[in-house]
């Protein structure tokens, strides 16, 4: 027998340590049969269509809600969390219209890459030490990472649907190592959301049905990251200058105050990206988007989305001195961003500059949708949302 095979007990001491020496903040312990009322949660979403055009989700469903049809030898779960709460207050930007406001946790590396990288250096001292099989996984997986972390006891789901912490508040990286180790389980954590709904009635898209409950589809977190397609016009508006994901849930979180000082190995915010300026990303091509994004999780979406984005937090920003942009943007290649560019040009021009702009450009357009775009801005025809 393995020498290495430590006592249960003591390898939960070890995994905590190597845990908190990695970066990681929170760590707890689980079963993979911990979170039974998971699977009929996202059935329930699934069958709502509130998935929107994420299909990978149906076609993962039966391995996302069972642990043991993902890995069948598993035996314990670890779940660890990472604090990235940003050093100031992410909504305090949406008032600042000529700026971007661009999710908390895009503004650095991509987390996947970091945190995967740190899941395997525990992951590879504890296969070393007990002798047992073991797997990482980040959200990239089918794996229901936020109720395997509430029977963790990391924290709570709370009403918008994100994990909680009572220690670091909302503001949690996920992710997990499964192993055939059999280690000692936590206790679940149970619900502190009492009858707060700051997270419900800040939503700008009303995306909750009910507490607990999300519909992706009218998320501007979806909308901007997801969503391929043109933005549907009952969202652009409420999307203001959110060109990727939407804080705004997570930011009024009461239980943010109680965040404890984050590891020295959190995340930093790079500069450039806590409130760059609409005109500068609008100046972007496919090479310089994927120059400035290099290492981003921002990159996986694309230029012309993110352009798409960006335009509609131009069109929300009533400032003249974007025009010249969004003009420039009607040459553009991609119907998509073209499309957005007369959306953009109706919200900052007058209703007789925008009338006299289209009689000239609209003629030329030869793609359907963004002449229907033009027809949509001046009254003269319905776009199917």
């Amino acid at each position: 027998m393995l020498a290495a095979q430590a006592a249960p007990e003591r390898l939960r001491t070890f995994i905590e340590q190597e845990a908190r020496a990695t970066g990681f903040d929170v760590v707890g312990f689980t079963t993979p049969d911990a979170a039974p009322a998971a699977p009929a949660r996202l059935a329930h979403f699934l069958e709502e269509g509130r998935h929107g055009t994420m299909a990978w989700m149906e076609e993962t469903a039966m391995r996302r809600a069972h642990p043991r049809t993902l890995w069948p030898d598993v035996r314990s779960i670890i779940m660890l969390g990472m604090n990235y709460g940003p050093d100031e207050d992410p909504l305090e930007l949406l008032e600042e219209k000529d700026r971007a406001a661009i999710s908390v946790y895009a503004r650095n590396r991509d987390y996947h890459d970091v945190i995967k990288g740190r899941l395997k250096q525990i992951a590879g001292k504890l296969a070393a030490r007990a002798g047992e099989d073991v797997k990482v996984f980040v959200d990239t997986a089918p794996v229901m990472e936020k109720p395997l972390a509430e029977a963790a006891g990391i924290g709570w789901q709370g009403k918008h649907t994100n994990l909680v912490s009572r220690e670091i508040g909302s503001w949690l990286f996920l992710g997990s190592i499964f192993t055939t180790a059999e280690i000692p389980p936590d206790k679940t954590e149970t619900d502190h959301c009492g009858s707060c709904r700051a997270c419900l009635d800040i939503c700008p898209t009303d995306a909750f049905p009910a507490p607990y409950q999300l519909d992706a589809r009218r998320c501007i977190s979806y909308l901007t990251i997801e969503h391929k397609g043109p933005i549907p016009h009952e969202f652009r508006a409420k999307m203001g200058n959110r060109i990727y994901g939407c804080d705004d849930c997570l930011a009024v979180c009461p239980w943010n105050k109680f965040a404890q000082e984050a590891s020295e190995a959190k995340l930093q915010a790079r500069e450039d990206l806590k409130e760059p300026r609409l005109t500068d990303l609008l100046a972007l091509d496919d090479a310089g988007f994927r120059a400035f994004f290099s290492g981003s999780p921002i990159k996986r979406i694309g230029r012309d989305r993110f352009i798409r984005n960006v335009l509609i937090a131009a069109g929300n920003a009533e400032d003249p001195a974007l025009i010249a942009s969004c003009k420039r943007l009607l040459e553009d290649a991609s119907p998509l961003v073209r499309g957005v560019a007369v959306w953009a040009l109706s919200q900052l021009l007058s209703e007789q500059a925008f009338r006299d702009l289209a009689e000239k450009r609209r003629a030329v357009e030869a793609d359907r949708e963004v002449r229907s775009e033009w027809d949509y801005a001046l009254g003269t025809e319905t776009v199917d949302e």
